[in-house]
């Protein structure tokens, strides 16, 4: 297991940017899962910047808290007096600003709280240029550099029927090709594709070119396919960069009630297993002296071909522990006591 040092910038793919291994996630500025206080928001962000030397990476999206992450990284950053050198920011695009005429928002019911907008879905040439430009108008004064399409694989799975299907893939590619001219003019340093379903990269990666993606609950040290690695080594050798993310599934890893953004129920067999896993998870976590974020932090970064790994945290006074983690080295024996107990298919 190689050592990661916090502070080591390496390329990312072709987009001519080099990243520290760790990517500050910002869904918790949005309000994922519980309403953060607006304090607590600006002492995560002033942790970001004294843990990591400049230029810091922060991955948001305008889904997150219906454009609310944005705003906040813009704001904190200008208060900080951050200059926009020392910042590299990834937005996905894909979800703009509408009013909130709900109780609660109806883009993703149940997983965001204290939200005063809701957001629709605009995936098209036109529709990916308008949430580029709300998403800038957020950040002011500062501007994305990394841009995507988020979660084409919900709206390719949302298809009613072949012809939608090949409608949506049409407005993807159609998204895709107003990216690349923003790339292509200099406006944006890269453009990639961030998804919870790797297959979806896979399939559009026949479509657009992307310089780098970011694949969220997909290579974990609880679910890792061979198939997987395989697609990741060859995206790789053709040049583009790749961020892990979402390594603990939505904090279920360590110790959250939620997997990947949905309420685990005991009584439900598939959620029981998983809360088996877990358990069996952590003890040899404590057996061996390591923390199950170190853990997963370290077999989240084990593929050679991924460049850095993406960790939110919703408190303060735990950033510091996230960047030990992603540099931290994880014992060979516990990888194979790990594929002993059958909890991981490759050490």
């Amino acid at each position: 297991m190689p050592h990661f040092p916090i502070n080591e910038r390496l390329p990312f793919g072709n987009t001519g940017l080099k990243l520290p291994p760790i990517v500050y996630g910002a869904t918790s500025l949005g309000n994922l899962f519980r309403a953060v206080e607006p304090a607590e928001k600006s002492r995560i962000i002033e942790q970001w910047v004294a843990n990591v030397a400049p230029p810091i990476v922060i991955d948001s999206a305008g889904k997150y808290g219906a454009g609310m992450s944005l705003e906040v990284i813009g704001r904190e950053l200008d208060r900080l007096g951050i200059a926009k050198s020392d910042v590299i920011i990834s937005n996905k695009l894909a979800w703009r600003r509408t009013p909130l005429v709900t109780p609660e928002p109806t883009f993703e019911p149940g997983a965001w709280f204290g939200l005063e907008h809701d957001a629709v879905q605009d995936i098209s040439h036109v529709g990916i240029l308008r949430c580029w430009d709300e998403g800038n108008a957020l950040l002011a004064p500062y501007d994305a550099s990394l841009v995507s399409v988020h979660d084409p694989d919900e709206y390719l799975s949302a298809a009613t029927d072949a012809d939608d299907l090949k409608r949506r893939t049409d407005d993807i590619v159609g998204a895709y090709r107003a990216l690349e001219q923003l790339r292509d003019a200099g406006q944006v340093s890269g453009v990639g594709i961030g998804a919870k379903d790797w297959r979806s990269i896979q399939l559009l990666s026949n479509h657009c070119r992307f310089d780098w993606v970011m694949f969220a609950n997909s290579y974990t040290i609880y679910s890792h396919p061979s198939e997987l690695a395989v697609f990741m080594q060859q995206l790789a050798d053709d040049g583009v960069g790749i961020i892990n993310s979402a390594l603990f599934h939505g904090g279920f890893l360590v110790g959250g009630d939620f997997f990947d953004y949905r309420l685990v129920d005991p009584a439900n067999p598939e959620d029981a297993a998983k809360l088996q896993w877990r358990e069996k998870f952590w003890t040899l976590c404590k057996e061996f002296a390591i923390t199950p974020m170190d853990a997963a932090c370290a077999f989240g970064r084990m593929p050679v071909a991924v460049n850095a790994v993406a960790i939110s945290s919703s408190r303060a006074d735990r950033v510091a522990s996230h960047v030990r983690s992603v540099s931290q080295t994880v014992p060979e024996e516990f990888w194979a006591a790990m594929t002993a107990q059958g909890l991981i298919r490759q050490a």
